[in-house]
């Protein structure tokens, strides 16, 4: 089982980047929390603050390599058709991942155009978020 996790603008500075909200777990923390929980998963990992860079990773997903993606677009979940678009290309399971409770952020944050295109979102339970993603994203692929 092959699952991509990507992740959009900013979150390179997981464990700098406002850790009152987003705490003090770095991308690599996460990374290997994943690898330890679902060592039956080859992970690819890629992060990008460029949306054409996230889109052409996305485009990777087009042809059966990976069983399912965990995204975390960022503040680009909230404006990208683009990135929605190429989500929208994909014919494998696709969950939002938000470490923080975007419903108790900013009101520009409560809206996003890539949710409908994704079998869910996963938001507000810090490095949690990307756990359960990707928990849904194994049992989805076993009852294939």
């Amino acid at each position: 089982m092959r699952i991509l996790v990507i992740n959009g603008p900013n979150l390179n500075l997981l464990g700098k980047r406002e850790p009152s909200l987003y705490g003090t777990t770095t991308f690599w923390d996460i990374e290997n929390q994943l690898k330890k929980k679902f060592p039956e998963v080859i992970f690819e990992y890629f992060q990008s603050n460029s949306e054409g860079v996230l889109i052409d990773h996305i485009h990777q997903a087009v042809d059966g390599a990976f069983d399912g993606l965990a995204i975390n677009p960022g503040a680009y979940a909230h404006y990208s058709y683009a990135i929605r678009d190429a989500i929208s290309t994909l014919k494998i399971p696709v969950v939002e991942v938000h470490m923080t409770n975007v419903y108790a952020r900013e009101e520009f944050r409560h809206h996003s155009v890539i949710a409908p295109v994704c079998k869910g979102v996963v938001a507000g339970f810090g490095a949690m978020s990307y756990l359960l993603a990707v928990q849904f994203l194994v049992e989805a692929a076993g009852k294939k």
